[in-house]
């Protein structure tokens, strides 16, 4: 059945007068059977976690995202007590936060959704949901706001008290019908909560991204080459970041993570980012560790530094060696912590200040690794080992060349109390000339944060330019995107993604379709990203940054076009698929492959889940005239597919007439990438004039000039003179 069929089915339009408002004990009686329990694989067992509800009499049920996480085994259990495990991840949204979930169950009952365009304030709604692990319970209100935008999604507003287990529950009117999905309760007060539309979820059944259970559950997974979790707890690997959740089976909630390529030597170093979401828990560095009780653990624990040599399973055969405090640690925050080991020594440090140095040799050799106690969720970046990480000074002439550049602040020598003393003679006068300073302070503070911008850019510039430089098939298209990302974000860890491609690769590299030839290669790899990884076209917000970003692709499995083909035509090229190719049909990027040198082109639509397409539908579905020119239906090279991709990004800013500062990098970028880029230069010198930076527009149109084509129009080649004696 056709999956808009379905959803005209589970959503039928109602003609005439409305159906009769009921009781909401009536519609709680009717709802029950139709609400079920969401629940996730926890320590031990199954833990209640949140609420859904049938939306399709063949197993489909709806909940929140955030109510099934990743990696985890699934049950619903339905109103009679039975339980169900959940065979597939349907449909999955992060933006909306909104899962769809299958069961191996038919002849459920589906409740009717409604049309949440047409929500008015005031409405009179029920919730029902599974609050604090009471099944199925009921409550009413109304609707307080709708649409309200909490970090610019529209969501339902509504007075009534969502708990903790209510998310993924039904919003219902006074018909029956679901007008919404609960979602959060309000962190102001305690009787307001939010819902997202309903409408939005038909659009997720509309366009499901079905993800087997087995494909689920590796999802976010530590790669097992590289770590080794011990004691329980939940290690995960998200955008670069490790994190730990759910406490460990040791004693104290301990848990570990060990590092496996490597036990370093006698003398070593070993060093991470980690930051705590509760200070009274404990999470950091493992050193010299048996892979079992036997280790040391340097963490911090309720706001102190704490060094512990653990020589067994209990408290007992624990010895604290120090726990002090230190001003160099920064609660909530991510801190650096160090560790460096000798024969008869450890020395640590936090943010690079020492803070302990302890004559120890208990424990040597070993593994080094993760560690988290009791029920804090803990996040670490950056790992590191080795025999030196100390950051290595900055040399003194450059140095002493930054410091002339950058016009350090001036400081006072003098202490408060005495400098406030002074200031106290002068009140009125004294604080204008504070308010003053300040604000050049501020200004100054601004304008190396742009520099701070601009460096990192300037420097990812570098990198890509270097990168696209180099003979086509040595590119690394996977490395270049995520470097385009990184020009964005400095906190995109292009080690890390890389990595997580290179699991990609592994899961494919032995699969005997792959070796077959290139049909069933390419058949086994639209199985792999589409309906075993759920990878998909964006839904909700195509025009959005994020969708250009090899790295959220990685994460979200939801893209562009384009981004969607890079990472099947990689695939493709690192597994030794023959024929695989990016083609640059006009409006939309697929994938096109031949079976041999001289068979005929066929196409890939990644954006909708690998359908297949022939030229001749392409160019009817794309075009006015039904055909392709030539030219388009050449493989781009490598360093036109960045282009495009920095064209997508650069015309996400063009439209906003605001966004000349956010505009500039991207023009920046190109014209390095491609020198010759005319109408990129145009709009560059447009917006430094507009910027009153002439002179640095003239650079741009002088270019212009020199480099018009002789035989250009001599009308065009005016303008530009005469524009540039405006700016010289």
């Amino acid at each position: 059945m056709r999956p808009l069929f379905c959803l005209l089915l589970l959503a039928p339009v109602a003609f005439g007068a409305a159906p009769p408002a009921k009781s909401v004990e009536a519609i709680a009686a009717e709802a029950k059977r139709s609400v079920v329990k969401v629940l996730q694989s926890g320590r031990e067992g199954m833990d209640g976690l949140g609420a859904g509800f049938v939306v399709s009499e063949d197993g489909l049920i709806a909940t929140n995202m955030h109510v099934i996480g990743e990696a985890r085994r699934l049950e619903v259990e339905m109103a009679n007590g039975d339980k169900h495990e959940v065979v597939e991840v349907t449909a999955t949204d992060a933006h909306w936060d909104l899962a769809l979930l299958r069961i191996a169950k038919k002849g459920l009952k589906p409740l009717a959704l409604a049309d949440s365009d047409t929500i008015k304030q005031g409405q009179p709604i029920v919730a029902m949901g599974n609050p604090q692990g009471l099944a199925f319970s009921v409550v009413d209100g109304v609707v307080s706001e709708f649409p309200d935008l909490i970090n610019e999604i529209p969501m339902i507003r509504l007075a009534l008290p969502i708990e903790k287990g209510n998310s993924g529950g039904p919003l219902l009117d006074r018909q029956g019908r679901v007008l919404g999905i609960l979602t959060m309760k309000s962190a102001v007060t305690e009787n307001l909560g939010f819902a997202m539309p309903v409408n939005e979820l038909k659009r997720l059944i509309e366009k499901p991204n079905p993800v087997p259970m087995a494909r689920w559950l590796t999802i976010g997974v530590l790669n097992p080459k590289l770590w080794t979790p011990l004691l329980g707890a939940r290690w995960t690997q998200h955008a670069g970041i490790i994190k730990a959740a759910t406490p460990g089976t040791g004693f104290g909630g301990r848990s570990l993570c060990l590092w496996a390529p490597e036990q370093p030597g006698d003398t070593f170093e070993v060093a991470v980012n980690v930051k705590l979401e509760d200070e009274s828990g404990a999470a950091g560095l493992v050193f010299c560790s048996d892979g079992g009780d036997a280790h040391y653990g340097f963490y911090p624990s309720a706001g102190k530094l704490r060094l512990t040599r653990f020589e067994g399973p209990d408290v007992y055969s624990w010895t604290i060696l120090a726990d002090i405090p230190s001003e160099a640690y920064r609660s909530g925050e991510w801190n650096h912590l160090r560790v460096r080991v000798e024969p008869d020594q450890i020395t640590c440090w936090v943010n690079d200040q020492k803070v302990m140095v302890q004559q120890d040799s208990g424990l040597r050799g070993g593994y080094v690794g993760l560690c988290k106690f009791r029920n804090t969720a803990a996040e670490f970046r950056g790992f590191r080992v080795g025999t030196d990480l100390t950051e290595k000074p900055v040399p003194e002439a450059v140095a002493a060349t930054i410091e002339t550049a950058l016009e350090t602040f001036a400081q006072s020598t003098g202490s408060k109390k005495t400098i406030l003393a002074q200031l106290l003679d002068q009140p009125d006068a004294s604080r204008r000339l504070l308010v003053e300073k300040r604000r050049q302070l501020e200004q100054e503070a601004a304008a190396l944060g742009e520099l701070e911008k601009d460096l990192h850019r300037r420097t990812i510039t570098r990198e890509l330019v270097a990168e696209l430089s180099r003979p086509e098939e040595e590119i690394d298209l996977i490395r270049a995107t995520l470097l385009l990302a990184r020009h964005d974000n400095p906190e995109v860890d292009v080690s890390q993604y890389l990595q997580s491609f290179s699991r990609m690769v592994d899961d494919l590299k032995q699969d005997p379709a792959i070796l077959q030839g290139t049909l069933p290669a390419v058949k086994r790899l639209n199985r792999y990203l589409f309906e075993e990884g759920g990878f998909h076209g964006s839904r909700h917000d195509y025009g959005s940054k994020s969708n250009s970003y090899m790295n959220e692709l990685l994460d979200d499995r939801e893209g562009l076009p384009i981004t969607l083909s890079v990472l099947y035509i990689e695939l493709a090229s690192r597994l030794g698929v023959k024929g695989v190719a990016g083609i640059p049909l006009p409006g939309k990027f697929m994938v096109g492959y031949r079976e041999g040198p001289e068979g005929e082109l066929q196409l890939l639509d990644v954006f909708e889940r690998g359908k297949s397409l022939s030229v001749t539908q392409a160019a009817l579905e794309l075009t006015e005239r039904g055909e392709f020119a030539e030219d388009s239906l050449e493989p781009s090279t490598k360093r036109d597919i960045i282009l495009r991709m920095l064209n997508n990004l650069l015309s996400s800013t063009l439209d906003d007439a605001t966004a000349i500062k956010e505009t500039m990098p991207y023009l920046d970028l190109s014209i390095a990438l491609d020198p010759d880029a005319a109408v990129q230069r145009i709009n560059r010198a447009r917006m430094k004039e507009r910027l009153g930076l002439k002179k640095e527009a003239a650079e741009d149109v002088r270019w212009l000039t020199e480099h018009f084509p002789e035989d250009g129009p001599g009308e065009v080649r005016g303008q530009l003179q005469e524009w540039l004696d405006s700016l010289e």
